[in-house]
């Protein structure tokens, strides 16, 4: 693994990137100072609920596309892989069928395989020691470079013992301290989502899992039911580069609207690396300037602090200065992006 590993993870919850976007985001990474884009959308059951079954066709060459895309770019491509409903139970068939499905990972070439348990139910004896072998098989199959765990407690944010029970008694430590040495884990922070990360909590955790965490950021994501209606036009300003020596990456769970992010995630790395983001010049597309002013309205008021009026004046205002950024916020406001709790279920 590179010495600071930086990337975008689409694995958000809600609507997905269309696989021309995603494509489009190779440029875009190339030239950001990110190194890889992961493909882990909640809403491919193939790497979640229904992880045991083959990609349909269709859907796997578009994968198989899309990896040939970012090698042609010379960034990695990853994939985030989630093997639901193994805690109980982990046989001999579910072993064959786990080496299978990396198998199939392995055809698309990734440089970066993410293995993750997070927002599973975590409350189960030995979670760290069944979570361990799941790994090591993995491992034994798998043809990426880089790997990275995401542990079920991903977060000291007390919510997660709400939603999935408590923690198992040193099940941090346990799993760390079985996994490679230079095996990265992820982390994000205080909450689910750190608006600000201390030097102190960050110490911390590194000092449980024997190694600097890279941190998945959530602080741009808007896939939730509260967060749904706003767009995250700041979380960029959180991030400064005195985080660099208490990481070993950075990997950035994005907004929904893969046009807007790119606004966002350019300033989220100048902020990182210490670079002075540019001044709005005089050539800034029109939908840029019509962002730039709306951004404390979008941050603070979001969909359910608009009148119907201030939302069709804003549609009017962005249909006619046109360009995906505009076509994003036009969507946002006609209610494209609207929280469906379904999107939980796979």
């Amino acid at each position: 693994m590179v010495d600071f590993f930086q990337a975008i993870i689409e694995g958000f919850y809600g609507r997905q990137w269309s696989w021309s976007q995603r494509a489009a985001y190779a440029s875009f990474i190339k030239s950001n100072q990110y190194q890889a884009y992961i493909y882990a959308p909640k809403g491919d059951v193939y790497l979640r609920s229904r992880w045991r079954e083959s990609w349909p066709q269709e859907v796997f060459q578009n994968l198989l596309d899309l990896s040939q895309c970012y090698a042609q770019q010379s960034v990695d491509f990853g994939i985030g892989f989630s093997p639901m409903g193994l805690f109980g139970r982990y046989g001999k068939e579910d072993v064959a069928a786990l080496k299978n499905k990396v198998t199939e990972i392995n055809r698309l070439k990734p440089k970066v395989l993410c293995i993750l348990f997070d927002d599973m139910k975590g409350d189960v004896p030995n979670l760290a020691s069944r979570q361990l072998k799941i790994i090591k098989d993995v491992l034994a199959v798998s043809e990426a470079q880089t790997h990275i765990v995401c542990p079920s407690y991903y977060s000291f944010d007390p919510v997660l013992e709400t939603l999935f029970g408590s923690m198992p008694a040193n099940y941090l430590g346990d799993l760390a301290a079985g996994l490679p040495h230079d095996m990265g884990f992820f982390w994000t922070g205080d909450k689910v989502i750190s608006q600000s990360l201390s030097s102190g909590s960050l110490l911390r955790i590194e000092s449980i899992l024997g190694r600097k965490p890279i941190l998945w950021d959530n602080v741009l994501a808007n896939d939730g039911r509260l967060t749904s209606d706003y767009l995250p036009l700041e979380g960029a300003d959180y991030r400064h580069e005195n985080l660099l020596g208490l990481l070993s990456g950075s990997v950035v769970n994005p907004m929904n609207q893969p046009a807007i992010a790119k606004v966002v995630l350019q300033e989220y790395t100048d902020n990182l690396h210490g670079c002075v983001v540019p001044a709005l010049d005089s050539e800034a597309s029109a939908a840029v300037k019509l962002l730039l002013r709306d951004k404390k309205l979008f941050v603070e008021k979001g969909l359910q602090g608009l009148s119907a009026e201030s939302c069709q004046q804003l549609i009017e205002e962005y249909t006619a200065a046109g360009g995906p950024i505009a076509f994003d916020v036009v969507d946002w406001l006609q209610g494209g992006y609207c929280f469906d709790p379904a999107c939980l279920t796979g």
